[in-house]
């Protein structure tokens, strides 16, 4: 049986059309004269009402079409009688692919709260609220792609198993296939990973950095968008295990180059949200303002989603050295009345009250930070010669700041001297030896380069107005959380 998406009907269909529509109930409503049905298929936030007359279905067919139940409706388009929309469905015939048992389903018609959805992440996506942030999240993921393609730049798939840390953090996931219980051991005890599958130590990937690098080394302009993992046992609203990250690189990059490129991508991917997700994005800006209805006052956001995408959008970034940063925070009203949870002083890691205060009071725009203190950044970034702070001391690093998020981008230009990033590694105690791969591409036609990184569901999170990072993933992986 052919069909159309409702998404379609709605945009194309005209009165006196016969079609067929197939998708799930979110409501049936019986009156003397009439049966009501909504039903949504995923392909918009919209629904599609069919109407059949009193008696036109059997009793029997009647009791399987409930909330959830699964259906292929044929029949007319008219213009509805009803207020809300425009169009509906004049029933002809119904099948039911498959009932939902309506003492048993758990998305009756009523507000869910998003801790009860978590529990039921596999039918979650059936909501307005979820199936809105998978479609955002799919126009995002698509303007992504399609802004780097255009701007010249290479899709490269660097590894998920890995034998390096990128970040340094050492907080990884293991990847063997030793027995867990038995594991053989070398002379001094310790698990001997040359019995292991690559002959190593491995593990998941923290970042595709260091190996889109050596792309970007040969192909010019490269970027990675794949899943990272971090076994950091944290259970805030903004970390995941597994999560997705964005980086290009790029050679002959510097830090202006990059802080050109970050800005302008951002703003070109949101801005493909906005025109391809309205009615998406619109349900999400009032459900964020239904919210700010529940808060206190002083909580309040002083601007609605939509408003939060055009003030990203209009503005010119405000660009500024950490120093200058510090500076500003110092001297500000917050810290003079000890209104920051967190002291502020040169050479600090800015908390998010400090980036966002920047953002939302002091510049009432999006902000880029750089050359932040090197003790506090990777030991690939480049070392400053020159700098507003004692030469040396820092490094050019950028981070992106946005309203209510604080950090959503974090970037530098790569250190391409030799000399001076061996000398880093050793310094923050790792073996030149064990990235020797990553050396050889100072040794052999060093270059100028530069990238940052993106964590796509903080940008998914900024775009959808969430409160909660495991709210814009499909299934999330949380310390505990590995269900679905």
């Amino acid at each position: 049986m052919s069909y159309q998406s409702i998404q379609h009907v709605l945009k194309t269909a005209k009165s006196g059309t016969v079609v067929t529509i197939k998708g799930w109930v979110r409501t049936k409503r019986e009156s003397k004269n009439a049966v009501f049905i909504a039903l949504n298929d995923g392909s918009t936030i919209n629904t599609i009402q069919a109407v059949a007359e009193a008696g036109q279905l059997p009793d029997e067919t009647l009791k399987l079409i409930t909330t959830g139940a699964c259906l292929a409706i044929t029949g007319t388009i008219v213009e509805s009688q009803g207020a809300g929309q425009a169009i509906e469905l004049k029933l002809d015939t119904v099948h039911v692919y498959g009932p939902a048992d309506p003492e048993k389903y758990p998305l009756q018609p009523k507000r869910h709260s998003l801790e009860f959805l978590r529990e039921i992440a596999h039918l979650r996506p059936r909501t307005n609220t979820f199936s809105a942030i998978l479609r955002v999240r799919h126009a995002l993921a698509f303007a992504v792609h399609s802004y780097f393609n255009d701007n010249g730049f290479f899709y490269l798939n660097t590894p998920i198993i890995t034998a390096s840390d990128a970040e340094g953090a050492g907080e990884m996931f293991r990847v063997t296939t030793l027995d867990a219980t038995k594991p053989p051991l070398s002379d001094d005890g310790k698990v001997d990973y040359t019995q292991d599958f690559f002959g190593r130590e491995t593990n998941l990937t923290v970042s595709g950095q260091l190996e889109g690098e050596l792309g970007a080394m040969a192909l010019g302009k490269i970027y990675t968008f794949g899943p990272t993992f971090r076994a950091e046992n944290s259970n805030t609203t903004r970390h995941l295990a597994e999560f997705w990250m964005i980086e290009p690189e790029m050679a002959f990059f510097e830090l202006e180059d990059n802080m050109n490129l970050a800005e302008d991508f951002v703003k070109t991917v949101i801005r493909y949200a906005l025109q391809h997700c309205a009615d998406d994005l619109a349900f999400l800006d009032n459900r964020l303002k239904e919210e700010e209805k529940n808060k206190k006052k002083e909580e309040q956001s002083e601007l609605g989603l939509l408003d939060k995408l055009q003030f990203v959008i209009s503005n010119e970034f405000e660009r500024l050295t950490y120093t200058e940063a510090v500076k500003i925070l110092v001297n500000s009203k917050p810290a003079k009345k000890g209104q920051f949870q967190y002291e502020v002083s040169w050479g600090v890691d800015l908390q998010s009250e400090h980036e966002r205060y920047l953002v939302e009071k002091h510049f009432k725009k999006p902000v880029i930070l750089t050359n932040y203190p090197r003790d506090i950044k990777a030991f690939y970034m480049k070392q400053d010669e020159e700098s507003d702070a004692a030469p040396g001391r820092t490094v050019r690093a950028m981070d992106v700041l946005f309203p209510g998020i604080g950090e959503i981008i974090g970037g530098s230009q790569r250190e391409d001297d030799y000399e001076k990033l061996t000398a880093r590694m050793q310094e923050v105690g790792i073996d030149p030896e064990a990235l020797w791969w990553y050396l050889d591409t100072r040794r052999f036609g060093s270059a100028p380069h530069a990238g940052f990184g993106l964590g796509f569901e903080r940008l998914v999170l900024f775009v959808t107005g969430m409160g909660n990072i495991r709210d814009v993933i499909p299934f999330p992986r949380a310390p505990k959380t590995a269900e679905f």
